[in-house]
């Protein structure tokens, strides 16, 4: 491919892209994230670091890496996070130093962060292209009804999601794209779209 190419200039794919999928709670990022894992070979996930407790169900170092507040802290002040967000009174973040070493080896990720956390990578000034993806229900009723399906929060945990959905709605045209999951195979086909179109998109190499 290169011989077609004047020097300087290269395609996206030739290097790793930080693919940054994001969205409110009750989106479907979990179970469309874990489809393109699925789907594309090619694309690995990036684990998040979290004080929150551990589920029945979760892996330390494949769901999340789950630190004490304290480590936490130190890892933020140390500056080894690109982003950081207390959330419902735990704190997420994504450790710095793995991201830019699995881009540098040339693999494409698939970040899973919260809304502001994703335009701070955006911002973060990794040498690697950043594609920021914002996900949505069909209508903010359906966002309602999956949040309220999980039956696991009181009510007042509940409200509390649904102010922080607002607010994150309203960052949308801060994005790259927008994906509506109201079928979870028509999203996550869209999303595979855009990994597709971003690997050979053309780029003038600096330096």
């Amino acid at each position: 491919m290169r011989e077609f190419l004047p020097p300087g200039w290269g395609v996206q794919g030739e290097r790793g892209i930080a693919f940054v999928i994001t969205g409110p709670s009750g989106a479907g990022k979990s179970s469309v994230i874990n489809e393109l894992l699925r789907r594309d070979p090619r694309l690995t996930f990036s684990v998040s670091a979290t004080t929150r407790p551990k589920r029945p169900d979760e892996v330390h170092g494949r769901d999340y890496y789950f630190v004490s507040q304290q480590d936490f802290l130190r890892l933020r002040d140390e500056g080894k996070l690109l982003e950081w967000t207390e959330y419902q009174g735990h704190f997420y973040g994504t450790p710095r130093e793995e991201v830019e070493r699995k881009l540098t080896t040339g693999k494409d990720l698939v970040l899973n962060v919260e809304v502001r956390g994703a335009l701070a990578i955006a911002r973060a000034g990794i040498q690697h292209p950043v594609v920021l993806i914002f996900l949505v229900p069909p209508s903010w009723e359906e966002l309602v009804r999956r949040i309220e399906a999980r039956g696991t929060e009181p009510p007042e945990a509940l409200t509390e999601r649904l102010r922080i959905a607002r607010e994150e709605v309203q960052l949308i045209p801060e994005f790259h794209y927008l994906v509506v999951n109201a079928v979870l195979e028509g999203a996550v086909e869209e999303i595979l779209c855009i990994v597709r179109a971003e690997r050979r998109r053309l780029v003038r190499w600096s330096g």
